[in-house]
């Protein structure tokens, strides 16, 4: 059986597509895939999804091998084996907020949709907040009033700053990640174990 491996959908999806052909791997099918879910290649059978769920399916066995940005491994601790970084995907948390906000004096409001980030980051500091979990869009939540800031990815800014706010504390870089199932790597070592290798040289010439 082909080693089958789940990538985050979007923009590491492009970014890993790229890689891949850069190591001498068939990468055409990948690059015309359109809007299929699922696609296979002379040595790899591939599948697509939001980040959350590449782990939830790598924890489970359906892949053996998963492209996932490393804030959601932290975010969510699937039972995985983390193997290392990729060299592309990079970015990094951040807390933001209006421009010239003051902030008030009660119990601060923070939107995220990396609530156990948010927390243990206040925790951290020493705070005390109430974090308000959403799904999407969170920089609507200072703008229109639900909370006083937000904890988000944060790849370029330009997203922020269009939406007129500012960053106030930058913490946590993050790049792509390849992860593992545990029993996968047992059963099929062989198999794996020199995709894996050649992925960690590639990685380390970049």
């Amino acid at each position: 059986m082909k080693p089958v491996i789940a990538l985050t959908k979007g923009r590491l999806e492009k970014q890993f597509v790229q890689f891949f052909k850069e190591l001498g791997y068939e990468a055409e099918p990948l690059m015309e895939k359109g809007r299929k879910l699922r696609i296979e290649t002379n040595e790899f059978s591939f599948f697509f999804a939001k980040g959350v769920d590449v782990t939830t399916y790598v924890e489970n066995g359906i892949a053996d091998l998963g492209v996932v940005g490393g804030d959601i491994l932290i975010e969510h601790e699937p039972d995985v084996f983390n193997l290392f970084p990729l060299p592309f995907g990079h970015c990094r948390m951040a807390l933001a907020t209006k421009k010239d906000y003051v902030w008030p004096d009660q119990k601060k409001r923070i939107a995220s949709t990396f609530t156990h980030i948010t927390k243990s980051y206040f925790k951290e500091k020493g705070e005390s907040v109430d974090v308000i979990k959403l799904e999407g869009s969170v920089e609507l939540a200072p703008i229109l009033g639900l909370a006083d800031a937000i904890v988000d990815i944060v790849e370029t800014g330009t997203t922020l700053k269009e939406n007129g706010l500012v960053i106030e504390d930058e913490f946590l870089s993050f790049s792509a990640r390849l992860i593992a199932n545990r029993s996968s790597l047992k059963i099929k070592r062989e198999k794996l174990v020199p995709v894996i290798e050649r992925f960690r040289e590639g990685a380390k010439k970049r």
